[in-house]
C-alpha cells in the first residue's frame, strides 16, 4: 500500500466538493450536476421528509460517501475519527492488541495472517480463521473498524475469540492475552549448511536497509562464504511501495523493478534498480524467495521483479494477488479517503491484481495438518466482493503449477513433526539451497520477458 507523502490540492478540492455540509450546498450543487447526482439530492430530499424519524445530515451523508467508496473495491474506504487514527497506528508499527491482518467477509471478519511473533499466532490463531464471537457476543454483520476496535486493548488484558476453521466441524474458543505489538519488519538467522535465513514481515520504513544489515551480519557469521540466501516474505500483507522497491533493488543490478499506472500522468511511475543501492547486495548469491497465500502488494512488487529477472526462485503458494496502489487523500483533519489510484505490474509487464505472483515451484505447508484444508478455502484479493479486475486475464490452469515429483510432499505432518520439522515449506527451500550451493538456482534466462 502506498501512502502519498503530499496530498495534491485539485485531488483534495474535488474529494471536498463532493461531500456537501448542508442542505444549502447540496442545492447549489445539484443546480449544476448531472441526472445521476440530482437522483441522489432527490432521495436526500426524500429522506428528510418522510423517512418515520427524524435523520441527520451526518448520518445521511456518512452512508452516501460509504455507499460510493463500496461501489469501487475493497480497498478504498472514507476513514475517519478513531479508524483514520488506528491506520496511522498501524503504519507506526506499535499498538495493543492481538496482532492480525483481518479483512471482511460477507459480514464475518476472516483472517489474513497472523503477525509473527504476535499473541494471536502464539494461541494458534491461523491464516483462512474466522472469528464468530468475542468474549461471546456475536460479532457477524458489524462493521471491520467496530470488530478491531473490540480486539484492542491493554497489554496484558484476556480476550476470549470464537473460531470457525474451515475443515473442522465445530468452532471452538480460543484465549489470547493482548501485547503490545511493536512488529519487527525485519529477523534474520544462519541454517545449517551456511544458509542466510530472512524474514521481512511488513514493509515499514527501513526494511531495505534493514535487510542489508542482516545480510552483511549473516556473512559475518557463516563459516566462509554463504551459501544461499531465503528471503521469506510469507504472511507479509505489503504496506510501503519504496521499501518494497529498496528491498528488490538489493539484488538487482539494473532494469525496471515495477511501473505502477494510473488514470492520469502523475499516477504513472516507473521504477528501476540501482536508485538506492549500487549493484547486487548478494553479489550472485543463490535467492530462494518464499511466498504464500498471505503474501500481497509490496511482498508480491518483491517477488514478481526477483522472479522476472531471474534474481530468484520463488517457493510456496500463489500470492494474495493485491496488485493495486491505495493514496491516502486528506478531507479535513480528521477524515481522509483512501483511495485506489493506481495498478502496479512487474518488470515483465504483469499485473499481479487478482492473479497474485504464481510461486516456480508450488511447495505446500505440510508441516501443518489444516493447511491442505485451509489452501483449498484460502481467501485471496480475487475473492473478495467488487476486486479491481486485472487488466491482463489469467488462465485458470496457470495459477497453479505442479509441484516437483519430490517423495517429500508425501510426508504427513505427524512424520515431518517426528523428524524435527516443523516448517515443512523453509526446510525444504534451505534444502534445495544447500544441494545448488555455488549455483544460481534461478538462472534461467537473460532477464524479463516483456508481454
Amino acid at each position: 500500500m502506498k501512502f502519498a507523502p503530499a496530498i495534491r490540492a485539485a485531488a483534495l478540492c474535488t474529494a471536498v466538493a463532493l461531500v456537501p455540509a448542508t442542505t444549502a450546498a447540496i442545492a447549489q450543487v445539484e443546480g449544476r450536476a448531472s441526472p445521476e447526482f440530482a437522483k441522489l439530492f432527490a432521495t436526500y430530499q426524500r429522506i428528510k421528509a418522510s423517512y418515520v424519524e427524524p435523520v441527520e445530515d451526518e448520518v445521511l451523508i456518512r452512508g452516501a460517501i460509504d455507499g460510493m467508496l463500496a461501489a469501487l473495491d475493497p480497498h478504498s474506504a472514507y476513514l475517519d475519527g478513531t479508524a483514520l487514527e488506528r491506520l496511522t497506528t498501524m503504519m507506526d508499527g506499535n499498538y495493543q492488541g492481538l496482532g492480525i491482518s483481518v479483512q471482511m467477509e460477507e459480514g464475518a471478519v476472516k483472517v489474513i495472517s497472523p503477525f509473527r511473533g504476535s499473541p494471536a499466532e502464539g494461541a494458534g490463531i491461523k491464516a483462512g480463521d474466522y472469528i464468530t464471537h468475542i468474549n461471546g457476543d456475536l460479532i457477524y454483520g458489524l462493521e471491520l473498524n467496530d470488530a478491531v476496535a473490540q480486539m484492542r486493548g491493554p497489554a496484558g488484558t484476556d480476550i476470549e475469540v470464537t473460531i470457525f476453521r474451515p475443515g473442522r466441524e465445530d468452532s471452538f474458543e480460543v484465549t489470547v492475552t493482548r501485547g503490545v505489538i511493536e512488529l519487527e519488519p525485519v529477523t534474520w538467522e544462519l541454517m545449517d549448511g551456511n544458509i542466510g535465513h530472512i524474514s521481512v514481515n511488513e514493509f515499514s520504513a527501513d526494511v531495505g536497509a534493514d535487510v542489508r544489515r542482516g545480510l552483511r551480519e549473516l556473512q559475518e557469521q557463516a563459516t566462509g562464504r554463504l551459501g544461499g540466501l531465503v528471503l521469506d516474505l510469507r504472511r507479509n500483507p505489503g504496506g510501503s511501495l519504496d521499501e518494497a522497491v529498496a528491498l528488490s533493488d538489493l539484488f538487482l543490478t539494473d532494469g525496471q523493478i515495477v511501473s505502477q499506472r494510473g488514470r492520469s500522468r502523475r499516477e504513472t511511475i516507473y521504477y528501476d534498480a540501482e536508485t538506492v543501492y549500487r549493484g547486487d547486495a548478494a553479489a550472485g548469491l543463490p535467492i530462494i524467495v518464499l511466498i504464500d497465500e498471505g503474501s500481497a502488494s509490496a511482498s508480491e512488487i518483491v517477488a514478481g521483479a526477483l522472479q522476472d529477472h531471474r534474481r530468484a526462485l520463488v517457493m510456496g503458494e500463489r500470492s494474495f494477488g493485491k496488485g493495486s496502489v491505495q493514496t491516502l487523500l486528506p478531507l479535513s483533519r480528521d477524515s481522509a479517503l483512501k483511495l485506489t489510484t493506481a495498478r502496479y505490474y512487474t518488470p515483465a509487464g504483469r499485473s499481479v491484481q487478482e492473479g497474485g505472483i504464481e510461486p516456480d515451484i508450488r511447495v505446500p505447508q505440510l508441516s501443518d495438518p489444516d493447511a491442505e484444508r485451509r489452501q483449498r478455502l484460502a481467501l485471496r484479493e480475487s475473492d473478495l466482493r467488487g476486486h479491481l479486475v486485472g487488466e491482463i486475464g489469467v488462465e485458470d490452469e496457470n495459477l497453479e503449477r505442479d509441484r516437483l515429483d519430490d517423495p517429500r510432499f508425501q510426508l504427513t505432518a505427524a512424520e515431518l513433526e517426528e523428524q524435527g520439522i516443523d516448517d515443512f515449506q523453509l526446510d525444504y527451500a534451505v534444502r534445495t539451497l544447500r544441494r545448488t550451493s555455488g549455483v544460481n538456482v534461478a538462472a534461467r534466462g537473460e532477464g524479463p520477458e516483456r508481454r
